[in-house]
């Protein structure tokens, strides 16, 4: 548990975004007791729950999974991030400390492992609650410069061009190929062969993998001149 902030929150609302209906149907009972939440909304994709909050007021509480059918790994935590007001825990299978603690620098709030008791749910939201950030017992919250070897991804992506950085930069806020192509005037097509050669050049196999290694090397700072 990493203190970040002095302020109480009280989790009255929450938006479980997962594609597996009896595990959200399983994790409104458990939030309903564990935590006291007594209003629940769910969606299925990462695109669905969007919607949601851009026609709701923003939940107490967003528990979000990582591997969804639109969207896979840190991808989804920054894009929530940025577009909600609220606090963020990751439930999910995929528990280590590397996992786990990307998860963190890229916004969460928390991390459960989906297989935990009721008891380390119940840990996790007295955690937040107390304005801290939750990282389940047995796990190690690393330092970003410890969860990939820095020199080598800062010199991978000072071989960016000027517009790859661009587009890392619009990737890394959650925009897809459609709206970056729009912010930068230039074709879909365009944005998906940059995407490509930005992943060849990081050595990467993912969009996700690539802001992954953009936000735990200070990507902003690395290239900050350039863009």
């Amino acid at each position: 548990m990493i203190n970040k902030s002095t302020t109480p929150a009280t989790f009255q609302s929450a938006l479980i975004v997962d594609d597996h209906p009896l595990f959200c149907d399983a994790l409104s009972m458990t939030l309903q007791t564990v935590a006291g939440i007594g209003r629940i909304n769910s969606a299925a994709t990462l695109e669905e729950a969007m919607q949601w909050l851009q026609q709701n007021d923003a939940p107490g509480v967003i528990v979000l999974d990582l591997n969804l059918p639109d969207v896979n790994g840190l991808e989804g935590v920054i894009r929530m991030h940025n577009a909600a007001n609220a606090p963020i825990v990751v439930v999910s299978s995929m528990a280590d400390n590397r996992v786990i603690s990307s998860v963190i620098h890229a916004g969460a709030a928390g991390f459960v492992p989906k297989h935990s008791q009721r008891a380390v749910f119940r840990e996790a939201f007295e955690t937040l609650g107390q304005g801290q950030i939750f990282v389940p017992p047995g796990y190690d919250l690393l330092e970003q410069d410890e969860t990939v070897p820095r020199n080598d991804a800062v010199n991978r992506l000072a071989s960016l061009t000027n517009q790859q950085a661009r587009i890392l930069q619009l990737i890394c806020e959650g925009k897809l190929n459609k709206q970056i192509a729009y912010d930068l005037t230039i074709a879909e097509t365009t944005v998906k062969a940059h995407v490509t050669a930005i992943m060849r050049k990081l050595g990467v196999q993912s969009r996700t993998q690539a802001v992954l290694i953009a936000k735990e090397t200070s990507f902003g700072s690395v290239l900050s001149d350039r863009i």
